[in-house]
């Protein structure tokens, strides 16, 4: 799993390639996710076009994610969802709790 950071006025953009699973992956997206919370971030982009899989842990995260954004008066978005990954949430009743975009500027936007 690759993660890149980078920032669009106050939001994170965090592009995910490869595979969101159980172990390294979602360990590395955890500590990322920390980590931008702590700095004081709220306010996030998650792009999953290049995400080839995500099993139930990758989702327990991003749930997680998009939960405690919230909590913290912020929010969490995906942008490019591949088709296995609309298909895994949509699977799991929870395609409903995101807000999803295919064009990065209107994500970002959407928190305007």
């Amino acid at each position: 799993m690759d993660i890149d950071v980078r920032s669009q006025a106050d939001v994170k953009i965090i592009k995910l390639r490869g595979r969101l699973n159980l172990g390294e992956p979602v360990d590395r997206l955890r500590g990322t996710f920390e980590d931008l919370l702590n700095s004081g971030a709220i306010r996030f982009v998650i792009d999953l076009g290049e995400v080839a899989m995500i099993d139930s842990s990758g989702i327990g995260l991003l749930v997680r994610c998009l939960t405690t954004a919230k909590q913290r008066a912020g929010s969490l978005k995906l942008l490019n969802p591949s088709k296995f990954a609309i298909q895994t949430l949509r699977m799991t009743g929870l395609l409903n709790l995101f807000e999803t975009f295919e064009d990065q500027e209107q994500a970002v936007a959407s928190f305007q």
